[in-house]
């Protein structure tokens, strides 16, 4: 996952040691709004953080 395709919301589960998608999408809500988090349309493998 260094390059190309961001992690899908279930590899950043497993990653975080969060056991729920619903979980993850809401940790990724809360992270942008601290910080811009960027994505091609409504797809979470995409994502990407802004500066």
């Amino acid at each position: 996952m260094d390059h190309g395709e961001g992690a899908t919301v279930r590899q950043i589960g497993e990653m975080a040691a969060l056991s729920r998608t619903g979980s993850v999408a809401y940790e990724l809500g809360r992270l942008g709004e601290q910080r811009p988090v960027l994505r091609r349309g409504r797809c979470w493998g995409s994502v990407r953080l802004g500066s």
